[in-house]
C-alpha cells in the first residue's frame, strides 16, 4: 500500500522543465547524496523470470530524472554492494561529493556498476550524512534500494540517531520493486498481484520527516526521483517539521 504523499510546492513548478520562476531562476539550497542500492539483488529479474534485472530499470530512471535535477541542486553519490567477498559489508563507496550540474558523473558511475555483495545499507546512510556536513549543515539523503539491510546495522536506531543529533537532514528512503522473503521461487503463489511490502528501512524516512515511496516501475521511479531532489517536500509523517 503506498504512503498517501502530501508535496509541498515551494518551487513554483515541481516537474523539471517547468516555467515556474522559482524552478527555473533559484537553485535549491540544501546538498544532496543519492546512496544506491548495488548489492547483488539488484542484478535480480522480476517475479516472473522475463523482466529486465532491477539494475537496468533502475539507470533508466536515473538518466531520466537526473539531467532536470541535478542544474538546480549539487547531487553526490554513495553506493554499496560491490567488492571483495571478505570484507563484504565494508563496501560503501564514496564516488563522488556534492557538485553542481552532476548528473553525467553520477551516470557514468552508476553504468559502470556490477551488481555484487551485500546491503551495508545503514552504514552507506551515515556515510552520506557525514559527507554532506551534519548535524552542522542541512542536507538531504536520498536512498535508493530494493531490500533490507544485510550486514548487521540498525536502520532504525540510525534514525533515531539522526532525528537527534541532525534535525536539519532530510533521509528519503525510495523502495524499488521491494520483496517479501516470502516471494520468490520458494514460496508464494507467483501472482503479482498482492500488496508491495515496504522496506525494512522505511524508519529512516519516517523518523527524519523524510518520504517513503514505493516503486514498481522505471516512469514510478523517475518521479520518485524527481519528487525526492528537485524541490523540497514533506510527508504527512513529517509534516510537524520544516524541511529545506
Amino acid at each position: 500500500m503506498k504512503q498517501k504523499i502530501v508535496t509541498l510546492a515551494l518551487c513554483a513548478t515541481l516537474a523539471p522543465g517547468g516555467t515556474g520562476t522559482a524552478w527555473s531562476q533559484e537553485r535549491c539550497n540544501a546538498d544532496a547524496m543519492l546512496v544506491f542500492d548495488a548489492s547483488g539483488s539488484m542484478a535480480e529479474m522480476g517475479y516472473n523470470g522475463i523482466d529486465m534485472p532491477r539494475i537496468v530499470d533502475a539507470r533508466a530512471a536515473l538518466h531520466k530524472a537526473l539531467p532536470d535535477i541535478t542544474p538546480f541542486r549539487n547531487v553526490g553519490l554513495i553506493t554499496y554492494g560491490p567488492g571483495a567477498d571478505e570484507q563484504a559489508c565494508s563496501h560503501v563507496a564514496l564516488r563522488l561529493s556534492p557538485v553542481p550540474d552532476a548528473s553525467a558523473r553520477i551516470l557514468a558511475e552508476i553504468d559502470a556498476i556490477e551488481p555484487d555483495g551485500n546491503t551495508a545499507l545503514s552504514r552507506a546512510v551515515a556515510e552520506a550524512a557525514r559527507v554532506l556536513g551534519a548535524p552542522e549543515r542541512p542536507g538531504v539523503v536520498v536512498v535508493v534500494s530494493d531490500g533490507k539491510e544485510t550486514c548487521g546495522g540498525a536502520p532504525c536506531q540510525l534514525a533515531a540517531e539522526l532525528a537527534r543529533s541532525a534535525p536539519s537532514l532530510v533521509v528519503h528512503v525510495i523502495g524499488f520493486k521491494v520483496r517479501g522473503s516470502f516471494f520468490g521461487w520458494e514460496g508464494g503463489d507467483g501472482n503479482p498481484d498482492f500488496d508491495v511490502p515496504s522496506s525494512p528501512s522505511r524508519c529512516l524516512a519516517d523518523r527524519t520527516g523524510g518520504l517513503y515511496l514505493s516503486t514498481e516501475t522505471v516512469d514510478e521511479l523517475v518521479q520518485a526521483l524527481r519528487q525526492t531532489l528537485s524541490c523540497p517536500v514533506i510527508s504527512d509523517a513529517g509534516a510537524r517539521r520544516t524541511r529545506i
